[in-house]
């Protein structure tokens, strides 16, 4: 269904999916606003411009959500009339900021389960590859073209899930990524583990994840029980994991503060639910990426 594949933001996610892909034989063209000398050299079909890659057939968004800014130029020399996009990005709203750009009917969810960092080097380092994938259609259930994009991936190895509701999804993923994403940088930079063994830390995960999930339950989505424990249970078996947003902090980049922190807040609060532990963890890494 997807002959030809544009992959934008070449960062982790990008670069290693988008590599898989293209080893295993599919049309993948990358776009890249750095290392594009590298990714040629790797044997990497990579351009500095939408323009120069063309209309394509599938469309995979892996951008940081900080840069979505750039979507509005990026995405309409990749688009021809039936163009599918797949957004990977993390957090709340991106699926609308491409649906208001592109329009709805075109766009995919997927969510990545995986960890993957992309080195000053250049090079992608794996630590639990190549990971699981759910995937969705925006606002609909899933058709024949998700049903597709997954079992691409799935022939590259990925471990990957259909399913008819992408929200849902979005909000049990934030149930992990508030907390930990937010507490290790909160917390002086730390990994997994030392959120887990600190005295301070330690006590605030659970609470979040309750809150968290208490407002997903409001906008009707299901999180049970066991799936809340669930996300601390497999945490310690990562070891000093360290996750993405306190890898962007640590290397000075800017860190998705409003997509995982930011959107759910405000959502929460237009529908008056009250968020105290979100709102001050916000407002916490608010301050701290400043700079």
């Amino acid at each position: 269904m997807f002959s030809s594949i544009a992959i934008v933001g070449a960062g982790a996610i990008g670069s290693y999916y988008g590599a898989r892909l293209a080893l295993a034989g599919e049309n993948v063209r990358f776009l890249m606003r750095s290392g594009l000398a590298q990714a040629r050299a790797h044997g990497l079909t990579a351009f500095a411009q939408p323009v120069e890659i063309g209309p394509v057939d599938l469309v995979v968004v892996a951008l940081k959500t900080t840069a979505n800014d750039a979507l509005a130029a990026l995405l309409p020399p990749l688009l021809e009339p039936k163009t599918a996009i797949l957004t990977l990005q993390n957090g709340l709203g991106n699926e609308e900021l491409i649906a208001s750009l592109a329009g709805a009917e075109r766009v995919m969810g997927g969510l990545c389960y995986i960890g993957v960092t992309r080195e000053v080097s250049g090079d992608v380092v794996g630590y639990y590859t190549p990971g699981r994938m759910t995937l969705g259609e925006f606002g609909r259930g899933a058709g024949e073209r998700v049903q597709a994009a997954a079992a691409m991936f799935a022939r590259v190895g990925v471990t990957t899930h259909v399913l008819d509701n992408l929200a849902e999804a979005r909000w049990q993923k934030l149930i992990w990524n508030i907390p930990f994403n937010g507490l290790a940088i909160a917390g002086g930079g730390v990994a997994t583990d030392k959120i887990l063994s600190d005295p301070v830390l330690a006590p605030q995960v659970r609470p979040l994840m309750d809150e968290v999930a208490a407002a997903a339950r409001h906008f009707g989505y299901d999180v049970p029980e066991r799936f809340i424990q669930a996300q601390i249970d497999v945490t310690p078996a990562m070891g000093p994991y360290q996750p993405s947003s306190l890898v962007d902090f640590l290397a000075g980049r800017e860190v998705e503060v409003e997509a995982i922190w930011g959107e759910p807040l405000r959502r929460s609060r237009t529908a008056g639910l009250a968020m105290p532990r979100l709102a001050a963890l916000y407002g916490a890494l608010k301050r701290l990426t400043a700079r």
